[in-house]
């Protein structure tokens, strides 16, 4: 974890362009950022660590009394743990500054929408051949940036709020019961400056996670609207740029990613419930260190708020390791392998024969996965979480052995419930996991051949009745057995 606020650290901001090297002295103008004579780091010399100052940046004195207002909207704030209209605020004003490549956000023209349109389409009806889940997509869609900031925060507030809450009781624990009482206003002011706070990392980083993703399923997690099917043209084109490969056919296999997420997320009812729910059972399992927090509440002073911040950068709120939030981790780990293992390998299965570039777009984007690109990078900052699937190689094998060995819907049929996936011993020895599944599914399919067969013969010499009968009875324990042992793996 980093120095920063709540333990969730932000990367350091690029460097604007002509200023490579220059590290600014926050003493140049004569004023410390921060220190007595710029408490909330208002102003030049405005330091880049204090979110006040990335909030309100360099601030001419005419300026003073709005950003004093707006101070005060965050003391009052009195919503849920984190202030989610600043972070759409400072989402939406870092989008509009660009990339550091120099991009500028712009609307989404009518050529791009239907060459987007086109694509999802298209990589639609590709994906019919090689995967037994319809299409999970109600509509389409080419968003800009700031679109994909209004469309996501929802699944940001769902991911977050677990966590930040937990942030917001640990400080009003710390204090004796008798205490507290008296120290409400106190407790109250300092839960709504964490509230802000959380709200600026947050929309800092969501903002800048917005130059980067090329769809609504980067991360392995749907964090659009279900049902609609998504693509950021601006950021297509940015992700080809330096491959040297046809824009459309770049266009068309982010499409079928795209698509097949949808897919997956639309017919395997339980999936965002179980990945989502690995990040609140991790959130349950936080651990803040109290000690650092008594002190500050000790000694803080509602005049100088700074103090608190100076206190979250010191590392407040280092999450400890718990076998619970192991568990919970190696889940999702686990969740998100499988995820983009078997989008991996049904994406290949229909672009290998259609595009020229397959090969080479398959393995760019298996790269940024799993070296832990800038939407991973995110949600580390945002929640201690690392959701970099490691295994994404071993799960994309597993499934391609599977289809195989079973046959598209065959290998589909493991995502009817989470106890029949694979776990991950499984993907230590991926080929072990298909024969024996192999082997029970040809074993079980045989048990229920017969069981059809002698119940359907009503012929007296042929069999008694009773063995048709005891047959069938048999086969269906046998197979809630194997359904079982399946479970148990």
């Amino acid at each position: 974890m980093s120095d920063t606020p709540f333990g969730f650290g932000l990367p350091p901001e690029e460097p604007e362009n002509g200023d490579e090297g220059k590290k600014k002295d926050p003493t140049e103008s004569g004023q410390s950022a921060g220190g007595p004579g710029n408490p909330f780091g208002f102003g030049p010399g405005a330091g880049g660590d204090n979110p006040f100052a990335a909030m309100f940046g360099a601030m001419n004195p005419n300026d003073l009394g709005a950003a004093f207002q707006q101070l005060g909207q965050m003391l009052s704030y009195e919503g849920g743990p984190v202030n989610w209209d600043m972070a759409k605020q400072i989402a939406r004003q870092t989008v509009s500054q660009g990339t550091a490549d120099g991009s500028k956000d712009a609307s989404v023209g009518p050529s791009e929408r239907t060459a987007v349109d086109e694509a999802l389409r298209l990589a639609d009806l590709w994906l019919d051949g090689v995967t037994s889940m319809p299409s999970g997509s109600v509509s389409t869609v080419a968003w800009s940036r700031a679109e994909w900031v209004e469309a996501s925060l929802p699944a940001w507030r769902q991911l977050v709020d677990p966590v930040a809450e937990r942030v917001g009781l640990a400080m009003g624990d710390v204090l004796p019961e008798e205490m507290q009482a008296m120290a409400g206003p106190l407790i109250g002011m300092m839960r709504s400056m964490g509230g802000a706070m959380f709200g600026q990392q947050i929309g800092q980083a969501v903002g800048t996670l917005a130059g980067e993703v090329v769809g609504s399923t980067d991360i392995g997690l749907p964090l659009g609207p279900a049902g609609k099917a998504a693509l950021l043209p601006l950021n297509v084109e940015k992700f080809g740029k330096d491959l040297s490969v046809p824009q459309d056919e770049v266009r068309l296999y982010l499409a079928l990613r795209e698509a097949a997420h949808q897919r997956l997320f639309a017919h395997v009812p339980w999936l965002r419930s179980h990945l989502f729910g690995a990040v609140e059972a991790y959130a349950r399992g936080i651990k803040v260190d109290t000690s650092k927090l008594e002190d500050v509440v000790g000694q803080f002073d509602p005049s100088q708020p700074e103090q608190l911040q100076d206190a979250l950068q010191q590392g407040m709120f280092q999450p400890e390791d718990t076998p619970e939030q192991k568990a919970s981790l190696a889940r999702l780990e686990t969740a998100l392998a499988l995820v983009e293992g078997w989008v991996d390998a049904v994406v290949h299965e229909a672009a290998k024969s259609r595009l020229t570039s397959a090969d080479a777009l398959r393995e760019t984007m298996r790269r940024r996965r799993a070296s832990g690109g800038p939407a991973e990078q995110t949600f580390a900052t945002l929640i201690g979480l690392q959701l970099r699937p490691r295994r994404l190689r071993d799960a994309s094998r597993l499934w391609a052995s599977l289809t195989d060995a079973r046959g598209l819907e065959g290998r589909d049929a493991l995502w009817e419930h989470p106890d029949m996936l694979p776990t991950a011993g499984d993907l230590d020895d991926p080929d072990g996991f298909v024969h024996h599944e192999q082997a029970d599914f040809s074993e079980l399919d045989k048990m229920l051949g017969e069981a059809a067969q002698g119940s359907g013969t009503a012929a007296p010499e042929k069999s008694k009745p009773a063995e048709g009968e005891d047959g069938e009875n048999d086969s269906a324990e046998d197979g809630t057995d194997e359904g079982k042992d399946g479970r148990d793996r």
